[in-house]
């Protein structure tokens, strides 16, 4: 049945006119349902991307373990064409480099249920040809993207059009990352306040790469879930993380996380990289409209742009729900920001290096969040190969650990002081 309905489509795609009228759209989606086939892998794979470059077209192609539910679809600002699968594991050991019009790719799991292929346009181009095909003797199941050059008008008309729908859709596959209901605020004087720790980046998102091939969300994650353990471990504190697993998580989510929590501070954890590789060590970061530095603009810009690294589609979306302006005129916030800030630098200062200018501004959209005192750290260069052996060092982790409990006691003692009558 799959070879049959594959040669259906590829006959299809033999009169231009037809091409015009099925597959300028915004997404195109193919579900095929096998009977017994041989026998599949007990999880689902992706053991590889290739990009091959052809005189009319740049074709990708995924190799899976079985056939698998997709969906592909358009996103623009900038261009990409995104690929959504069935939850699988990624066999893969690196991406490959951008070949034709695909500048650059990237994969990892998006939500519970759900994978994605995220592909880089250098200009417009439209999926004029996909395919599953079937295994065969010596090749797997395999899902083939060809992209044509296209028009922006074009690619925008794809991209707005009705979609293309086969089969159950892939809604029945994904699952949202759950975000509970808020939680009202305390009213017992003496309820533990609640840290919200946010792992940076996650899943399709990895964030920095260091000079070993770490990824920064593993670094992130690793250092956030010992910090959990230590603050729970002193019984003074309720935590929560964003994320315990390798999720992407989109900017506004991880907001809401903290304030569904009832978070009274929120600590968002990167470790960053740079083309000077003898720059290294910690530094901290609070919101404002106005960086305090190039260096500190830039490194916001690119941490703002994680949603669409992830291929997620803001076109719908509101300046005040993506995060890129707020009523910032929550003062008492940001001055409570600003004081734990200090209490920080103060704290890792006495246990790992410091950056010059330790102590930054800049519009970090994960920040935002009005009503929570919020800082952003990041931990050390993972372009330096000394920083990065010590964030990779289970030892040096716990050291950064008890470093950020000490400098949360002394806000909330300090906080608790300035509250007294």
């Amino acid at each position: 049945m799959l070879a049959t309905r594959a040669n259906r489509i590829s006959r299809g795609m033999t009169g231009m006119g037809h091409y015009m009228r099925r597959f300028l759209r915004p997404c195109l989606w193919l579900l095929l349902c096998l009977g017994p086939a041989g026998p599949a892998w007990a999880d689902p794979a992706v053991s590889g991307i290739r990009l091959g470059l052809h005189p009319d077209m740049t074709r990708v192609v995924l190799d899976l373990s079985e056939p698998l539910p997709y969906r592909v679809y358009l996103l623009s600002d900038p261009y990409r064409v995104v690929v959504d699968l069935a939850e699988v594991e990624w066999r893969i050991a690196a991406p490959p480099p951008g070949r034709g019009i695909v500048t650059a790719l990237r994969y990892g799991l998006f939500t519970p249920g759900t994978s994605r292929v995220v592909l880089d346009l250098a200009r417009p181009a439209l999926a004029a040809q996909v395919l599953l095909l079937p295994a065969g003797a010596d090749k797997p199941v395999r899902l083939v993207v060809d992209l044509v050059e296209t028009t922006p008008a074009a690619f925008e008309a794809a991209r707005l059009g009705p979609p293309d729908i086969s089969g159950p859709d892939m809604a029945a596959v994904a699952v949202s990352f759950p975000i509970p209901p808020p939680k009202p605020r305390p009213e017992a004087p003496d309820e533990p306040p609640m840290i919200v720790i946010d792992a940076g980046h996650g899943g399709i998102d990895p964030g920095a790469l260091g000079v070993t091939g770490i990824y920064e969300k593993e670094i992130t994650l690793s250092v956030a879930q010992t910090l959990r353990d230590l603050l729970t471990a002193t019984g003074r504190y309720d935590v929560r993380l964003t994320r315990d697993g390798d999720n992407f998580i989109r900017l506004r989510d991880r907001i809401a996380i903290a304030r569904a929590a009832g978070a009274d501070l929120f600590l968002s954890l990167h470790a960053d990289a740079h083309d000077t590789t003898d720059l290294r060590g910690a530094s901290v970061y609070t919101l404002s409209e106005n960086a305090s530095d190039e260096e500190a603009e830039a490194l916001a810009a690119k941490e703002n742009k994680a949603d669409l690294i992830a291929g997620v589609d803001l076109s719908s979306e509101s300046e005040v729900v993506t995060g890129i302006l707020i009523d910032l005129a929550q003062r008492e916030t940001k001055n409570h920001s600003v004081q734990f800030a200090r209490l920080l630098i103060d704290a890792i200062g006495g246990e790992a290096h410091l950056l010059r200018n330790t102590h930054r501004f800049a519009g970090f959209a994960v920040l935002k969040a009005p009503d929570v005192p919020s800082v952003l750290v990041e931990l050390g260069y993972l372009s330096n190969a000394e920083d990065e052996a010590l964030l990779r060092s289970p030892e040096y982790q716990a050291k950064l650990g008890r470093a950020i409990v000490e400098a949360i006691d002394a806000y909330f003692g300090t906080r608790q002081t300035m509250l007294q009558p």
